[in-house]
């Protein structure tokens, strides 16, 4: 049975950063020094705790999210520790949404670096209250002032203030000041592990009060109390400056940003000290009250108190199959309490379903606990119809949390089994793996009959083919990657006007509607960039349709919009409005209208201006001022677009947008241009219009006429 805290006592917290700023090595000494584990695992040794997946340990990246559960003084911190790779974006995005507050580990020797800024802007997308560690300040050309003016200049504004300075930088880093205390810190032992209260050095002490008044201002500014003291003081208490500093973070107004070198094991300590101190409890967030939905209604709203004694509101945010014990649901509790053996409401799938074991994780390995009580993130063993971002519920208080969007695929590859039993296995494979990851999508083409995956990146489809053959035994033969075209119209195209009147299967069918299109524009407000959509607009008045017939007409608009007109890709962006139509009282069925829809948008599209769009992507490079030309001719050579030249230390940094069908085989091509000194990163930013040139082409591939009328 676990230990139960009080809820002002519990912290949910994530780890997140950009590639090798030492993320999940900062994870592992959190988990070090709270005694979760007893030897500290190296990421570069392929030993983390963490990074428990064999794909993770060869590639020495984070590909799924971890979670955990160590304790601390008197605290409980349950942590998830999420990937960096954009391929994996919905590990983060799902994390976000459960976590109540997060560590963004920066590199001290960079700039902020471009997925620390997306997922950045993934957690003021959620609101999540954060802090900054500044890690790596042991590293050649470590500078914590340049990192702290960097997150304000791209991502904070003057809402980050240090909290703490470093003494030293590079070789000689090993003290710390907390301006909360006034008091410096060193760090000794074999690991680092007791720390020793020093005197702030003479040179430092202007340079500490001169940033311990901007951190007092900043407190005291959001607290009357407060403020009244430190103007009849000017200054405040530790306990003063706490509570303050905790108000603005909590209320996502301020991050408090610190600093320390996870890998020398300097300041671990202090810093998730810092966590517990300033980043909210559940009972934190939105003031401790949770609002939910009617099932049947989403428009029916209430407000309930996150407590273990309130109704239960859970949502299962993660599935993975576990060889052992078979589907894990990872579930945060928000409200209520979720006891082994009673009964729930899934409210997404209408579904009632037993709970079996339940399970206090660590990375991969489980320890079986009798219940979860509000604010804790731990497992469910087997809810068979349960998938991610359900609600569970209880059966006699039905209520559901807010959904998040998932982002739609951006890239796709063929996939064809080797061998009958490599078939038989590689269905089931898929259907797991595809209720694991709801970024990853599979279908089967209609007119090859082959199995297409589709998912965020190459990374990303290429590890799904790695736990196919590892996980699964299934061998198979992937295809060259596929991009994610998409197809919308530029004109609005009003009235058009078909009636389908035709005998069919010795009867006769007719249906009658007069069909506006236009683009949609209201589509552009999606956060996130990637997931379009379509409305239809019912303006018939009357009884000229029969209301029965009209859900026909709007879902075979939907059919239509699926097989797309220029090159077969979906159609997104479109506001179709229907206006008129007829109908006969014997020969008209919701077939007829189905088709009658299908032909007035095919008729439409030959006068609205069809284009394809393609995925672009945000990327930046950065590489030695030598292979600068070089650089530039390749991204030209793309179709990339500059946006900004600028320098970092003694690289020189662009940033541009490529599309992604030129991105294929960029890295290769970028280390033998530089003598594999220059690097990059990129991810999704938005769809763009295809060139004419390129749009042809691509028709052509697919087997589609390039005449006006394809009928």
């Amino acid at each position: 049975m676990a230990t139960k805290f009080p809820l002002n006592k519990v912290r949910n917290i994530g780890i997140i950063a950009h590639i090798d700023a030492w993320k999940t090595t900062t994870t592992e000494r959190i988990l070090f020094y709270t005694w979760k584990i007893h030897k500290i695992g190296e990421t570069h040794d392929w030993e983390g705790t963490m990074d428990w997946m064999e794909q993770e340990k060869e590639r020495g990246i984070t590909i799924t999210s971890a979670a955990t559960t160590a304790f601390w003084k008197d605290m409980q911190i349950n942590i998830i520790d999420t990937p960096w790779h954009v391929d994996f974006t919905i590990e983060v995005e799902r994390s976000l949404r459960v976590l109540d507050g997060w560590v963004a580990v920066f590199d001290a020797s960079q700039w902020v670096e471009p997925q620390s800024e997306t997922v950045w802007k993934q957690a003021d997308k959620y609101g999540v209250p954060r802090i900054a560690f500044v890690n790596k300040m042991d590293k050649t050309g470590a500078d914590f002032y340049m990192t702290l003016d960097s997150i304000r200049k791209r991502l904070s504004g003057d809402k980050a203030v240090a909290i703490q300075l470093p003494i030293g930088s590079e070789w000689d880093f090993e003290w710390v000041i907390d301006l909360v205390t006034m008091k410096a810190y060193k760090f000794e032992w074999n690991s680092w592990e007791k720390v020793t209260e020093v005197a702030i050095p003479e040179n430092m002490v202007d340079k500490a009060n001169q940033y311990r008044a901007e951190l007092v201002e900043k407190a005291a500014s959001l607290d009357d109390a407060l403020m009244e003291k430190y103007f009849a003081e000017w200054d405040l208490s530790v306990e003063e400056l706490k509570r303050g500093i905790r108000k603005w973070v909590c209320a996502n107004n301020l991050y408090g940003v610190i600093c320390g070198s996870a890998l020398q094991n300097i300041w671990v300590q202090l810093m998730i000290d810092a966590a517990c101190d300033y980043l909210p409890s559940p009972i934190d967030v939105n003031n401790g009250i949770l609002t939910v939905m009617d099932p049947d209604d989403k428009e029916i709203t209430e407000q309930i108190k996150v407590d273990e004694n309130s109704p239960l509101a859970a949502i299962a945010f993660k599935i993975m199959t576990d060889p052992f014990v078979g589907k894990l649901c990872f579930t945060r509790v928000y409200a209520g309490t979720l006891r082994a053996g009673s009964y729930v409401y899934n409210a997404t799938t209408w579904e009632k379903e037993r709970i079996g074991r339940l399970l206090q994780m660590h990375a991969n390995q489980r320890q079986e606990i009798e219940e979860i009580t509000a604010g804790n993130i731990w497992a469910i063993v087997w809810l068979k119809d349960t998938r991610t971002w359900d609600t569970i519920c209880d059966v006699n208080k039905k209520l559901m949390v807010e959904s998040i969007e998932f982002p739609e695929p951006v890239i796709s590859v063929s996939v064809e089994p080797k061998s009958k039993a490599d078939q038989e296995r590689m269905g089931m494979a898929l259907s797991k793996l595809a209720e694991e990851d709801p970024s990853f999508k599979v279908r089967t083409d209609e007119e090859t009959g082959q199995t297409i995956i589709s998912g965020m990146g190459e990374l990303h489809l290429d590890i799904i083919v790695d736990r196919m053959k590892r996980e699964f035994k299934v061998e198979c033969n992937v295809g060259a990657p596929q991009v994610a075209y998409r197809e919308t119209i530029k004109n609005p195209v009003k009235d058009v006007e078909h009636k389908y009147s035709k005998q069919t299967w010795g009867r006769w069918q007719f249906g009658h509607v007069i069909i506006s299109f236009e683009p949609y524009k209201e589509a552009d407000a999606d956060d996130n960039g990637i997931k379009k959509v379509n409305k239809f607009v019912n303006k018939v008045v009357g009884w000229v349709i029969p209301k029965e017939f009209i859900p026909g007409v709007e879902k075979w608009l939907d059919w239509s919009y699926a097989r797309g007109y220029l090159a077969g890709y979906p159609m997104v962006d479109i506001k179709a409005t229907l206006t008129f139509g007829s109908y006969h009282e014997v020969d008209s069925s919701e077939l007829s209208f189905r088709i009658a829809a299908s032909k007035a948008f095919r008729d439409a599209c030959k006068k609205a201006n069809p284009v394809l769009l393609e995925p672009i992507m945000k990327v930046e490079v950065n590489t030695p001022e030598e292979y600068m030309g070089d650089v530039l001719g390749q991204i030209n050579s793309k179709r990339g677009r500059i946006e900004e030249m600028g320098q970092r230390g003694q690289a020189k940094i662009i940033t541009c947008y490529v599309p992604l069908s030129e991105m294929f085989g960029y890295s290769t091509q970028l280390r033998s241009a530089s003598q594999w000194r220059a690097s990059y990163a990129m991810e999704f930013d938005h769809y763009e219009e295809v060139p004419t040139n390129v749009a042809m082409k691509i028709r052509e591939e697919r087997g589609f006429k390039l005449a006006e009328d394809d009928e």
